[in-house]
């Protein structure tokens, strides 16, 4: 017998990094040394005090039993903490905050649980891969907001037409921004918060880089005034404490979006394994001079990577968050050609725009995850190519 993949799963998009992945794992099989920059998969370990915890987490028996369907409430309190204590933002553990098995999932799921087939949503171009599998899956309509250099990588809401407008229910916006490294204001979370009001539209603020700011704190969409009654924010534990292959998450924010998550994952899931939830209490809980750390290990490799690329003449739009700079490609080339030269002539890996948006087609993202000697060891590779003298 045959069992074809179903209608559904042949319209997903294809998964960009998988084919990136490819192209890489192809050059290192033939014996290069490659210099992976295209990834975005932290490369530190996570903190000690974390491990512990889980470690101690995992011989709890009691931990071996199924969790509460809507999570730990313990872990929902620790999150409400957190939030006062980081931001100074006010939430009810048990109707404003839903835990999330990585912010993947309530990304993903969020469209499916509030959105009706049919219906239109407004992704940035460009933007994370992944928002299309939730507008794929939920069968809604699709609107694109350009994110563009000359407007600091915002959307600007003035070039919306009156027609997308009435007719768009939900907005993803994500600051500290992959790919761009640019970071949102008070003013434009603001702007926000107006443009959804006047237009009865649901904003969720994927946070996935909230605590990777190189000058200031980034913003938390919540902290501005009416946030939480036009929408919700989605934070991860992937980025700011190295726990990516851990899957947890949590969102916060308008009570009825977080009803909805909770109520179709209480249809797919049973929450997550509680011993990593435990974990993720003392996570939130104990130090965060982890977090310092990690800020100051990216703020390295940034001016690192793009001190040098600055003196070859590639000049970035420096990065403001995030653990990624943003980088034009030459005159004559493509983001695909651009990256597929470099791997093949310099050993060097980099994600192409395109693959986050046809707005990207101009630039490249570099994902600071190696070490600063290595970043530079790239630069001074793809010096060699003389691709930027005249640009």
């Amino acid at each position: 017998m045959e069992f074809p993949e179903s209608q559904i799963l042949q319209s997903l998009p294809k998964q960009f990094f998988a084919t990136l992945v490819k192209k890489v794992n192809a050059k290192v099989a033939t014996g290069a040394d490659v210099i992976n920059l295209g990834q975005g998969n932290p490369d530190q370990p996570t903190p000690d005090n974390i491990v512990k915890a889980m470690q101690k987490a995992v011989a709890d028996p009691q931990n071996h039993k199924y969790s509460p369907f809507n999570g730990l409430p313990a872990l929902k309190q620790a999150v409400a903490d957190f939030y006062k204590r980081e931001y100074n933002v006010d939430l009810d553990p048990e109707t404003e905050v839903a835990i999330l098995g990585g912010s993947k999932t309530g990304l993903v799921e969020l469209p499916l649980a509030i959105l009706n087939p049919g219906d239109t949503m407004l992704l940035p171009d460009p933007g994370y891969p992944d928002y299309l599998s939730g507008v794929e899956l939920a069968k809604v309509k699709l609107d694109l907001i350009p994110l563009t250099k000359d407007n600091n990588f915002l959307p600007d809401y003035g070039t919306i037409s009156n027609e997308v407008k009435q007719a768009a229910k939900l907005l993803y916006l994500n600051y500290p921004n992959n790919p761009t490294g640019a970071i949102a204001t008070s003013e434009f979370f603001a702007d926000t918060v107006k443009f959804a009001k006047e237009n009865q539209v649901g904003i969720v603020h994927d946070f996935a880089y909230g605590a990777l700011g190189y000058h200031n704190k980034p913003l938390s969409f919540l902290q501005t005034p009416g946030a939480k009654e036009v929408g919700i924010e989605v934070y991860t534990m992937s980025k700011t404490y190295n726990m990516a292959g851990w899957r947890l998450g949590f969102a916060i924010g308008n009570p009825d979006m977080i009803k909805a998550i909770n109520l179709i994952q209480a249809h797919l899931f049973v929450s997550v394994f509680p011993a990593i939830q435990e974990a993720a209490i003392a996570t939130l809980s104990e130090s965060q001079e982890s977090v310092t750390k990690l800020n100051d290990l990216y703020t390295e490799r940034r001016d690192a990577f793009e001190g040098a690329a600055a003196k070859i003449g590639w000049q970035a739009s420096p990065a403001k968050g995030s653990f990624y700079s943003w980088m034009p490609v030459p005159k004559g080339y493509t983001s695909e050609s651009f990256a597929d030269l470099l791997l093949d002539k310099a050993a060097v890996a980099v994600a192409p725009g395109l693959g986050f948006g046809k707005e990207g087609d101009k630039f490249v993202r570099i994902g600071l995850l190696t070490s600063p000697a290595r970043l530079q060891e790239a630069v001074a590779r793809i010096a060699k190519l003389n691709l930027f003298e005249n640009n």
